[in-house]
């Protein structure tokens, strides 16, 4: 029964990174039919952030009342109907609302499955689970490239996923025996483990700290995922076609270095392949600098990507051992919001740095906000050891 619940827990990934690159994909298609200019994507990003954030933090709450099987299932079907309703959206504002249930249903559902994998699987399961969400997230624009090809247009496109993500929902919902088999989370004393507020949660030693280190390592993911190609045509000369090629790359080493963290995690702990990670970032960020063109430029996005791989999914992972089973889904909740802090303020502040002083200020950004990683996460293993 284990296992056939950990191959619904995989198909849950693959399936949750299916909506993440969507707007990305079909926002060339849609604007000009909202007769909105190309930035208002930002506003629709904005919006499903903001949920999200929202619902992260309330993750706690919700799983330690309905469980983790059920907040999974609920999430998904409200992320399915909102899907949906961007499939029939036919006015911005529309689109707006839509991305409001988008937003609460991914929040709830990333903290809940996360903390639940954390706490009842290995390290290597983390890691290749993550690995199904890059799956998930390269999958979804061949979707939309699919029917925007087939003159269907975005609306089905959105509609194909959210098909996908209803047949999702009641594979999880025929699977909740399988959730209810495992026990419940409990506090020190054996009784029913309570949701701890947000000041609770900060008083936590430690708990400050692996904010922190999430809010920078996801906005050094985001930062680099979106300005990646604008740095190698603007600072390279590369042509936009070779640029986005390349850009590309660092996805690719993500996903791919998922797959091969799994393994290493059976000589590796959590902590040594969060160092590991680090320090390949750094190499790869140095590659960027080297004065060598377009072929450091291409080693160096493969390193950081190959980098980002173990960090997300083992911070996750390592978040019961320093935190312990009772604290665990309400500190990964906050991770999760801290995640979207990141993710809303720090691309869009390079943004103003390569629009004001010059984007070839692009490894030095990220170099920063690594360093800021660095110190954080030491000091998170010296105060959840103290």
């Amino acid at each position: 029964m284990t296992g056939l619940l950990l191959a619904v827990i995989y198909l849950s990934f693959i399936s949750l990174g299916l909506p993440d690159s969507l707007l990305g994909a079909a926002w060339p298609t849609m604007y000009g039919g909202f007769g909105v200019p190309v930035s208002y994507a930002g506003m629709v990003s904005m919006i499903i952030a903001a949920g999200t954030i929202v619902s992260s933090l309330q993750s706690d709450r919700l799983t330690k009342k309905l469980g983790a099987g059920k907040v999974t299932a609920l999430s998904v079907a409200l992320t399915a109907a909102a899907l949906f309703g961007f499939s029939i959206s036919h006015s911005f504002w529309m689109l707006c609302l839509w991305a409001i249930p988008y937003g609460l249903g991914a929040g709830s559902v990333d903290a809940s499955l996360n903390n639940y994998v954390a706490l009842h699987y290995a390290s290597r399961h983390m890691s290749w689970l993550h690995c199904m969400w890059g799956i998930g997230a390269s999958a979804g624009p061949y979707i939309m490239g699919y029917a925007l090809t087939g003159g269907q247009g975005w609306n089905l496109g959105y509609r194909y996923v959210a098909i996908l993500q209803v047949v999702l929902t009641a594979i999880l919902f025929f699977s909740l025996p399988l959730w209810k088999s495992r026990p419940a989370a409990t506090d020190e004393c054996g009784a029913a483990a309570q949701a701890l507020t947000l000041r609770q949660i900060c008083m936590i030693p430690g708990a400050k700290a692996i904010m922190i280190t999430f809010f920078c390592y996801c906005a050094l993911e985001q930062t680099a995922g979106l300005w990646a190609s604008s740095y190698l045509v603007l600072h390279t000369g590369l042509s936009p076609e070779t640029a986005a090629n390349y850009a590309s790359l660092f996805f690719i080493g993500i996903t791919a270095g998922r797959a091969l963290s799994g393994f290493l995690t059976f000589k590796l702990n959590d902590a040594q392949m969060i160092r590991l990670g680090q320090g390949i970032i750094a190499a790869g960020l140095a590659a960027l600098l080297l004065p060598f063109g377009a072929a450091s430029s291409l080693a160096g996005l493969i390193l950081v990507g190959l980098g980002c791989a173990p960090i997300y999914p083992c911070i996750i992972h390592s978040t019961p051992e320093h935190f312990g089973a009772e604290n665990s889904q309400a500190i990964i909740g906050v991770q999760m919001a801290s995640a979207y802090i990141g993710i809303c303020v720090m691309p869009p502040l390079f943004g103003l740095i390569a629009g004001h002083i010059s984007v070839a200020l692009f490894p030095a950004y990220l170099f920063l906000i690594l360093g800021f990683m660095v110190f954080t996460h030491e000091r998170l293993l010296r105060q959840s050891h103290a």
